[in-house]
């Protein structure tokens, strides 16, 4: 046999051993935990009822889909109307005011997933602006670390079932709402709660990564007598990209967290909201839809913390940084 044949058949017993454990092993793991679920599930009887299995659970997100279609047709109709009944009063009396007035009817479930993500990255988007030029400073300097360090060590462990209640008086204080304002106070109260719980750990993680960059690169960047700025944009930023997305990554999936806790708390539109009105519901219903959100929101900050790695090696000058 020659050697070309050898090295080929090792060649492709290493890319099935990669396939194996990337793709067979995780669809195994996830077969193994739905055959579970399907047998214990009806063993656990609840006030409303028996578990829902994952048949039960995927019919409840089939129903959803059903009602937000419904509620979309509705829309559609009511402006449909509206339109209609302008056009007629126009056409009596061109010189007559007419109202357009917005749908209100029940957020759906597929509504409630957009108001989560949107407000979620706002407040992350915020935090990350804050907490990076923060950490840098921070790791430049070690009189800002240690005039910081107390305030980030005492923050950091606060709730957002702490902070939420501040945030919602100070929002009541201080933003008066109009008809056409651009935020309502319920987006505000979440996205600045989801703001400071999640600020920390880019703060800290920024400022570990300034920390360690190389004792070379410093020196090459002394001896090239870059300024402040160039200092920071050629040598810091390249050399502390990995921390400052791990920080990043930890921020956004305490972000997601501490979002759905705060809507669940405060009542505000979102998954959070939808979990908790099913739960008072009561319905036989109930629990399956609870547990669809649940799987949601699983999904969704899987998705959030892929795309940060993704972000991650477009931007990091290692190529070689694992989708794991």
């Amino acid at each position: 046999m020659s050697t070309q044949s050898i090295e080929s058949r090792t060649f492709s017993k290493a890319d099935f051993k990669a396939f194996f454990v990337s793709f067979a092993v995780p669809i195994l793991g996830v077969l193994i935990f739905l055959m579970l679920w399907s047998l214990l599930a009806p063993k656990v009887v609840t006030s409303l009822g028996a578990v829902p299995g994952p048949k039960q659970v995927y019919s409840q997100f089939e129903a959803l889909v059903v009602e937000h279609k419904d509620e979309r047709q509705k829309q559609v109709d009511f402006y449909e109307r509206q339109e209609t009944r302008n056009a007629k009063k126009l056409a009596k009396d061109p010189e007559a005011t007419i109202k357009v007035r917005k749908y209100a009817g029940n957020p759906t479930f597929f509504d409630q997933i957009i108001t989560s993500v949107v407000t979620v990255m706002a407040g992350f988007l915020l935090a990350s602006l804050i907490a990076i030029p923060i950490g840098i400073v921070a790791g430049l300097s070690k009189t800002v670390y240690a005039a910081l360090n107390p305030l980030v060590q005492i923050f950091k462990p606060v709730s957002p079932l702490a902070w939420l209640p501040i945030v919602t008086m100070i929002v009541s204080a201080t933003y008066v709402t109009s008809d056409d304002a651009w935020f309502d106070k319920s987006f505000l109260n979440s996205a600045i709660t989801v703001l400071l719980c999640c600020l920390w750990p880019t703060i800290i993680s920024t400022a570990v990564g300034v920390t360690n960059v190389s004792k070379d690169l410093q020196n090459v960047s002394h001896v090239l007598r870059l300024s402040w700025w160039t200092h920071v944009r050629k040598i810091v930023l390249p050399s502390a990209i990995p921390m400052i997305f791990t920080g990043l990554r930890l921020s956004l999936g305490i972000a997601w967290m501490v979002l759905i806790a705060a809507e669940m708390l405060s009542q505000n539109p979102g998954l959070g909201k939808f979990v908790w009105d099913e739960f008072q519901n009561g319905s036989s219903n109930s629990l399956g839809r609870i547990m669809v959100a649940v799987v949601v929101i699983g999904l969704i900050g899987f998705l959030l913390d892929r795309i940060m790695l993704f972000l991650q090696k477009k931007v990091s000058w290692d190529k070689s940084v694992a989708l794991r």
